[in-house]
């Protein structure tokens, strides 16, 4: 029997967010990862605290642990680097390529990493509207609520994701805005990562609409991250507005095989609890697959379908933002939760974290259709 214990951040709110102690991640036995494993797709956010001393290598083994056959990490050599929206945001440790680092301010030296300025994604840089600079650090937004994934060739979403927070600027508070016309507003910590459950999302549906995601797929751009890299996103992060910003297919990197598109199911089956989450990447979303074999190939319309099914669970109080301290290791549930960088730093804010997340070796599994009729 394993001594792990597993106590949830709030137990209103049962399938988001869990804190486990009494775990040593150098000689966790099986028992004890079966342990962590149910907790994490029960509770789909966890949190080690005192990890401080947790190497990129065992982050890495750790991560690994979940699928032993993911091997690279999880958007493999980004195509044409420097058009991708990702490109600022990350890091590589030398030494342990499936690890990034991410954050804010001038780094020294880290992990083999000398003299680096970490950009800490900002929304003038993202959205259509942005909050005026007079009120940037009193004042915040979603940057961008998404999944971690490559979304294109056969790299397939990781399973699961790991945050090391090793520095982390404290002592004040920001209000994120959504900006959408609903007033929504969320106090938040600095920096925090805010997570919304995919599942919640799902159970929130109309049963129409619970019958339209259980037999639809949703179909992503080919080279998704250079596709939206001129265009601007909502205010509320979740999606892009649509302008017809988007870099034209022809001018994108080649499509070398046509099965490097990927279609995927709108809703994801949790591995433990086989609960379904509604799991789209809202930003780089092209197409939706119908089950009668049609296709809504209207951006415009694609892009208001998805953000009416998942706007309602992104409300204030069904986000979990965590709070962090150094030493905190989170893991989540990459196909069950969305996630979102939050915050705006001043320039002698300094926040360093680790990133590790690995492609899959197989897609997610969505709805049969005997499930999805019934």
């Amino acid at each position: 029997m394993s001594s792990i214990k597993v106590s949830p951040v709030d137990p209103a709110n049962p399938d988001l967010g869990a804190v486990v102690d009494n775990i040593n991640l150098e000689t966790m036995t099986d028992t004890d990862f079966t342990t962590l494993r149910n907790a994490l797709y029960t509770y789909n956010v966890v949190c080690i605290k005192n990890q401080s001393n947790c190497t990129p290598r065992t982050q890495a083994e750790l991560t690994r642990r979940f699928e032993p056959q993911a091997r690279s990490y999880g958007h493999g050599k980004t195509i044409d680097a420097k058009r991708s929206i990702l490109h600022p945001d990350l890091k590589t440790i030398p030494h342990q390529p499936e690890v990034q680092v991410i954050g804010n301010g001038f780094i020294s030296e880290y992990e083999g990493l000398k003299n680096a300025t970490l950009k800490h994604p900002h929304h003038r840089t993202f959205h259509q509207t942005v909050i005026p600079d007079d009120q940037d650090l009193d004042f915040t937004r979603f940057y961008r609520w998404h999944i971690d994934a490559a979304l294109y060739g056969d790299l397939h979403p990781p399973l699961v994701t790991s945050l090391m927070a090793v520095k982390v600027p404290a002592g004040r508070t920001q209000t994120v805005l959504y900006d959408d016309g609903s007033n929504d507003t969320l106090s938040v910590p600095l920096g925090t990562t805010a997570f919304v459950s995919g599942y919640t999302m799902f159970d929130n549906l109309t049963p129409e609409q619970k019958e339209f995601v259980l037999m639809s797929k949703v179909e992503y751009a080919p080279h998704p991250y250079v596709w939206i890299s001129t265009a601007k996103s909502r205010p509320d992060g979740l999606g892009m507005v649509s302008e017809g910003k988007e870099v034209a297919i022809e001018h994108l990197p080649p499509i070398e095989h046509a099965d490097d598109i990927q279609v995927l199911p709108m809703a994801w089956q949790n591995p433990v609890t086989r609960k379904f989450a509604l799991q789209i990447h809202p930003s780089v979303v092209r197409k939706i697959h119908l089950r009668d074999g049609s296709v809504i190939d209207d951006l415009d319309r694609v892009r208001e379908i998805v953000h009416d099914l998942q706007r309602p669970g992104i409300a204030p109080e069904l986000v979990y933002a965590h709070d962090w301290e150094e030493g905190d290791l989170v893991l989540f549930n990459n196909h069950g939760v969305l996630h979102s960088v939050v915050g705006a730093f001043d320039k002698d804010e300094v926040r360093l974290f680790r990133q590790c997340n690995l492609a899959a070796s197989r897609p997610p599994v969505g709805p049969t259709m005997s499930v999805a009729i019934a």
